[in-house]
């Protein structure tokens, strides 16, 4: 039987993809914006629920295996006020109503690096406790996208939560050994798919990763790569990053130009699928996109979690544990 997954704050189905195929099994689906409900009823016959998870009752899922969730990061984002548990926007305290209410095996929470700063020391401590109260033993490590074959530097924090007994057998993924490329050689099929004559060169000089793709606030106007030095690393991979396109450059646009990006180029290099569909115009769908968990990473924790799950032990697992009864056993006294 498929392991079963409760997830929050779904998005666009960034998370829900890597769990799908680390071979969970979707219960439920909490989404509060209708865009990307309709995104993942699109693209799955999952069981979505449009609704503010502040009003969610977990209980009719009690005993799902996971519960997981990337919640809202601008309380804790360089790119916001980072007010914290100050920010209406925190839903760290209704995952842990959640995991009250339906007491899954384990917990997956994704957030930005910032959560795990020295401001926030405070905050995470609160939060483990709690966790620890509810029976599970949590630990936090920050995972970059590009040590998972997508050509992005994204570096995110994910928080996971076992009971003991599943903890011990939990490993860290530490990469998927993808090699990931280049900006150029994973989007320069897009790029050229309208006749611009410009293409080749400019997959010669997209010749990195991109930065950080950040999905902005519904509070700002409409989408936009970054911030200022976000848009100074894609200028130097050739990248117009002062809004997105609606369409690849074509055969009229100046072949020496800096072409923008448009949303499925932006869902590419966040790792999603070329057959995903995203509801809505231009804004809506790219909001989606770059608020997402990278398809590659969710998959790789998420994997590693199951395999926890199915009490899979690995060969280091195994030998850190005999190292732990060898140096158990020199430690005890002698018996007659």
């Amino acid at each position: 039987m498929m392991p079963t997954v409760f997830e929050i704050c779904a998005g666009a189905g960034g998370q829900a993809i890597g769990l799908e195929a680390a071979g969970f099994d979707c219960v439920a689906a909490i989404e509060i914006d209708p865009h990307a409900c309709e995104t993942l009823r699109a693209n799955r016959e999952w069981n979505v629920v449009e609704k503010d998870v502040r009003l969610v009752d977990g209980s009719p899922h009690r005993g799902a295996d996971l519960l997981a969730g990337g919640v809202p990061c601008p309380p804790f984002s360089i790119a916001g006020k980072q007010l914290g548990s100050d920010d209406e926007r925190d839903l760290f305290p209704e995952a842990l109503r959640l995991a009250a209410q339906i007491e899954p095996r384990a917990i997956m929470l994704e957030n930005v690096p910032g959560f795990a700063s020295e401001k926030f020391r405070a905050y995470r401590h609160a939060l483990f406790e709690k966790l620890r109260e509810l029976g599970y033993v949590p630990d936090y490590k920050i995972l970059n996208a590009c040590n998972f074959g997508v050509p992005q530097l994204r570096p995110r924090c994910v928080i996971v939560a076992l009971r003991p007994d599943d903890f011990e057998i939990f490993e860290w993924p530490e990469g998927n050994g993808a090699d990931p490329g280049t900006v150029g050689e994973l989007i320069g099929d897009l790029m050229a798919s309208n006749g611009w004559p410009g293409a080749a060169a400019w997959v010669e000089r997209a010749n990195g990763i991109a930065p950080t793709i950040v999905g902005g606030s519904k509070k700002h106007g409409g989408p936009d790569l970054g911030p200022t030095r976000a848009k100074q690393q894609w200028a130097q991979l050739g990248v117009d990053a002062l809004g997105v396109a609606d369409a690849p450059p074509d055969r009229n646009f100046p072949a020496t130009a800096m072409p923008k990006l448009t949303v499925p180029m932006v869902a590419r290099i966040q790792g999603f699928p070329g057959d995903w569909k995203f509801a809505g115009r231009k804004t809506a769908a790219y909001r989606q996109v770059g608020n997402a968990f990278p398809p590659p990473v969710a998959n790789a924790v998420a994997s590693a979690i199951a395999r926890a799950l199915r009490r899979e032990v690995s060969d280091s697992v195994w030998h850190a544990r005999a190292r732990t009864r060898e140096s158990s056993s020199m430690d005890r006294p002698a018996t007659l």
